[in-house]
């Protein structure tokens, strides 16, 4: 009862203290640019340049406390000891360059960003164009998108029964396993096999974000003009070709954009490795080895320099996102 007195008391102020804000700061500007007198006029025109950014400063300001500030944050620490306090120059850089681990998180890193925007792209993709051709598509829509709205960890929960393992003998309640031994083979351990294991993970991220790629991608391929695809049909084209050939090339700009939207979030991944390996058997990744260090380790500066490069490596593919979403709205 608290909690909830608390989070309604939050709210309450919030939304006043908003009100509070942008009727002081209307009223102070219009007693320092009256729109009356004889500068009426210039004082409207400063007053209408100037109210926007009033308007926007408190997001503004929220916006460099949020972002901002834990960038420069993380630069200062990235120079400094575990305790944040000493300073060690680019001790942290050299220790990153050396580490084993980092090195595999960087490996492990460039097959996800390989492996999961593809699949998901190209998943989505045929389930767009299938989905949209079938009298149930809608419904077969909704099964597929379900997963999005399942949590990473509950999704690893999920999953994790379907690689369970149990020894030669025992009864398989892992949905892998039980196929494996119908059909006479020995069960495996699936998530403690090195380099295959990344495989099992990224199966997971696949199943969860095929549904954001097809959502996207049939909202495009409803977009392109019939008489196109009327026009590829009188020359003869099948309908293969009309996929391939027709339509692809017409929303090449929205694959790009759920590609590239998949791949920020598998630079971040985090949660499925946590959940399903914590990062054992080869199959560390940078987000998870920056908690490591963080809550684990102790050690901030390391912790930090692991974020800057997590940082660097989503920055450029987020910007041309940005910039390539723009073209597609122009």
């Amino acid at each position: 009862m608290e909690q909830l007195f608390w989070a309604l008391f939050t709210v309450v102020i919030g939304v006043f203290g908003c009100v509070l804000y942008f009727f002081l700061s209307n009223m102070i500007l219009d007693r320092i640019y009256p729109a009356k007198g004889p500068n009426a006029g210039r004082n409207i025109n400063r007053a209408a340049r100037i109210r926007p950014w009033l308007f926007m400063f408190p997001a503004l300001f929220l916006l460099t406390m949020y972002l901002l500030y834990p960038v420069v944050i993380s630069v200062w620490l990235s120079f400094h000891g575990s305790d944040g306090d000493e300073f060690i120059g680019g001790g942290n850089y050299a220790w990153l360059l050396s580490d084993e681990k980092f090195a595999e998180s960087m490996k492990n890193n460039m097959l996800w960003l390989i492996v999961v925007p593809a699949g998901s792209t190209f998943f989505g993709l045929i389930a767009a164009a299938l989905t949209d051709r079938i009298k149930w598509g809608n419904f077969a829509k909704s099964l597929i998108f379900m997963p999005m709205a399942i949590s990473f960890v509950g999704a690893s929960v999920i999953w994790k029964f379907v690689y369970d393992y149990r020894a030669e003998g025992e009864a398989q309640i892992g949905l892998l396993n039980a196929i494996v031994t119908y059909f006479g083979g020995a069960p495996q351990a699936w998530i403690t096999v090195p380099f295959w294991n990344s495989f099992f993970l990224m199966a997971i991220l696949i199943w969860i974000q095929t549904g954001f790629a097809m959502v996207i991608l049939s909202a495009a391929l409803r977009g392109i003009s019939e008489e196109t695809i009327e026009a590829a049909i009188l020359d003869g084209a099948n309908p293969f070709q009309i996929f391939w050939k027709i339509k692809v090339p017409q929303i090449w700009g929205t694959i790009a954009v759920v590609w590239t939207t998949i791949t920020i979030l598998v630079l971040k991944v985090f949660d499925i490795v946590l959940a399903m390996t914590n990062g054992q058997w080869g199959s560390q990744v940078l987000a998870n080895l920056m908690f490591d260090w963080m809550f684990r380790g102790l050690d901030i500066g390391r912790a930090s320099t692991v974020a800057l490069v997590i940082m660097l490596l989503v920055t450029p593919i987020m910007v041309w996102n940005i910039r390539n979403a723009r073209r597609e709205m122009v």
